[in-house]
């Protein structure tokens, strides 16, 4: 594993201090909302939304991913395109901390990840 349990820990801090700024209201959160994962060296950022079909099935529908790169101690940022690849996010395509990739998204200088 690339991140410690240590370093996953203050990443869920700074996560959930992110989503706590950006989701929806509560009332809607039901039809849409913000979360995101974890897993090895990715943090990807979703939108959560239920099937249009089907309210009981529930999509993740990906848009922003920071990639720890250990050798280098930065993060690589991505933003998922309209054909479903992720691309380097551009304009900050590295950052040093994951203080940093939270507020590139925020901000989203390029309508990338919230349109």
């Amino acid at each position: 594993m690339a991140i410690s349990e240590f370093e996953i820990k203050r990443i869920e801090r700074e996560l959930d201090k992110f989503l706590a700024k950006r989701r929806p209201p509560a009332h809607i959160r039901n039809e849409v909302d913000i979360g995101y994962e974890i897993n090895d060296q990715n943090i990807i950022i979703s939108e959560i939304r239920p099937d249009w079909q089907n309210p009981a099935e529930i999509h993740h529908y990906p848009f922003a991913r920071a990639t720890f790169v250990k050798s280098k101690k930065h993060w690589k940022v991505y933003w998922m395109r309209q054909t479903l690849k992720w691309s380097p996010y551009d304009p900050v395509p590295i950052v040093k901390s994951i203080e940093d990739f939270l507020q590139v998204v925020d901000e989203d200088a390029c309508h990338c990840f919230f349109g």
